[in-house]
């Protein structure tokens, strides 16, 4: 196995944030949104002083310390800290409701915590947990109200001040990993330094990142995701990473780009689909005559590239890379982005694979649906495949594949087969080795006539239109049917609803779901066309990626 890094001693976190350390020492590394950064020197300075009180402590090789805050710089000295000497750090998501978070650092035998002020509030709450010290992230000091100091007092003891520092191992255990899937299954995903370490490493075939580039990260960095392609990735070349540790909202977010002007950037399709649908597509359709230019395709294209620069001076004007991963993107946005030349890439993966498997590669052609081609020492095969279309479940094999679920190996084994990982993904790979996604196996709703309906290509269809958020196919007594949350700013624009009765609203609503039903059944096969759409007046709740959880609404 080759990677083009050849002064990195081993596949270990501790051997990249060592070789970065010593490579890049006074550059600029971490910071939040407009502040002095931290430089490469800074973080070691942190991360040793990081270890030294965990090691004072009594936490050591293997043990659990969880992470549970927003995005900011000690965010990246924890998790380098825990990990420096083998033990393993369990990131949580800060938007988890708190019977996941305490169920979290039960089910992981946590022995200590970091947590930021913002979060304090749910250990406090936290009974029985096993926890024997928890550090106030925001100033890296012990939380002394929130101390077993009986405990500590008995480890201290017994540590002998001339320990010697252990190393972590390439197959260690390196962080641990709660998902909260669209299926209501939170499981422990086991990630190694090797994980981790090669998934970083297979992103130069696909991206050239230089020390003088600047990452905006709004995604949470507990996701695997961000915490892989936001921090791993930019600290490994000698990158600047700066924080939002606000909700990335419109105003938030453009604030935010006007004073970092990124380089590059991660994001969700949730992110880029709002920008496309509130900002840039209403300036197409505000009048007859831009509608229907922007109905044909040779002025479409001439548009999208006029308001692609203009959407790259709102990021800041030097952009150069944005990628999309965490779900799929629908079709017509990506078409936009090509259309426009913003410099995006789909990348595609899982928790369970730390996270890329297969991804686009900037500045080449890409295929409208694909989610580009293998990583670098990634194999893919498609299980069981239809004769007619070649698609089937996507298997993969790759040094970033997880050990496995922590504390069930029933659900591991479920998802290897023959040494190879089974994603639960429909797809199909075609003749130049692109991977395209058809929908998840256990979302696959069979037809009257044994077809298999792909129930997110039909939302991606019905999310084209400006006035809706967001939508959920669903089977009820054999007919297809679509929960649609609307946007209702926009409805009342169009209603005037100030100025009209409620019972009026209702029926204009209702007759403009209708309206939307027909016109979809339009556009997909026969045996996907719909008999109703049923309002959602509630937002849909959603995963950390922004995908629904189908298990809360689909019977």
């Amino acid at each position: 196995m080759t990677y083009p890094y050849e002064n990195l001693e081993n596949f270990t976190l501790t051997s990249l944030i060592n070789r970065s350390i010593e490579l890049y020492n006074d550059k600029p590394a971490l910071s939040k949104v407009g502040e002095e950064p931290m430089s490469y020197a800074d973080i070691n300075d942190s991360m040793q002083n990081v270890i030294l009180l965990l090691q004072e402590n009594g936490i050591k090789k293997g043990d659990k310390v969880a992470l549970l805050s927003e995005n900011m710089p000690n965010w990246g000295i924890a998790y380098f800290a825990v990990t420096y000497f083998g033990a393993v750090i369990v990131p949580i998501l800060p938007d988890f409701h708190k019977a996941d978070v305490h169920h979290i650092i039960h089910h992981s035998e946590a022995k200590a915590i970091f947590v930021s002020d913002k979060h304090l509030a749910t250990i406090e709450e936290l009974e029985n947990s096993g926890l024997h010290f928890v550090v106030k992230l925001d100033s890296l000091e012990l939380v002394e109200e929130l101390t077993n100091h009986t405990y500590l007092t008995k480890i201290k003891q017994k540590i002998n001040s001339k320990k010697e520092v252990t190393l972590p191992e390439e197959n260690d255990m390196a962080a641990l990993l709660y998902t909260s899937g669209t299926t209501g299954n939170s499981k422990g995903v086991m990630l190694s330094h090797k994980n981790l370490v090669t998934n970083a490493l297979s992103t130069y075939e696909k991206l050239t990142i230089t020390s003088d580039d600047t990452f905006l990260s709004i995604l949470p960095l507990a996701h695997t995701l961000e915490c892989t392609v936001g921090l791993l990735v930019p600290l490994l070349h000698g990158a600047r990473v700066e924080y939002i540790d606000k909700a990335p909202t419109p105003s938030v977010l453009l604030k935010a780009l006007s004073i970092t002007k990124p380089t590059m950037m991660v994001s969700v399709p949730l992110i880029i689909e709002k920008i496309y649908k509130n900002k840039v597509l209403p300036k197409f359709t505000g009048s007859f005559l831009m509608r229907t230019l922007y109905g044909i395709p040779f002025f479409r294209k001439k548009l999208n590239k006029v308001a692609g620069k203009k959407l790259i001076e709102t990021f800041g004007g030097r952009l150069r890379f944005f990628g999309i991963g965490g779900a799929g993107i629908s079709p017509y946005v990506e078409e936009f982005l090509k259309e426009a030349e913003f410099p995006y890439i789909i990348g595609y993966g899982l928790t369970e694979t730390a996270p890329l498997l297969a991804g686009t590669v900037l500045g080449k052609e890409v295929k409208l649906r694909s989610t580009g081609t293998a990583f670098p020492h990634v194999e893919v095969k498609i299980k069981d495949p239809d004769p007619e279309t070649g698609s089937g479940e996507l298997l993969f094999k790759s040094p970033s594949v997880m050990l496995g679920y922590y504390k069930d190996e029933q659900q591991t084994a479920e998802v290897f087969e023959d040494g190879w990982f089974k994603t639960g993904d429909l797809g199909y790979v075609d003749e130049d080795g692109y991977i395209f996604i058809n929908g998840r196996s256990k979302n696959v709703i069979i037809g009257s006539g044994g077809e298999n309906i792909f129930p997110e290509q039909i939302e991606a269809t019905i999310n084209q239109n400006e006035v809706v958020l967001d939508a959920l196919v669903m089977m009820r007594e054999d007919r297809l049917i679509a929960k649609v949350h609307l946007d209702y700013e926009l409805i009342d624009k169009m209603f005037e609803a100030d100025n009209t009765p409620d019972a009026a609203v209702k029926e204009k609503i209702h007759a403009l779901l209708e309206e939307m039903r027909k016109d979809v059944n339009t556009k997909v096969a026969s045996y996907c066309k719909m008999v109703k759409f049923v309002e959602q007046i509630e937002p849909f709740i959603k995963t950390p990626t922004k995908k629904i959880k189908r298990f809360l609404y689909v019977d």
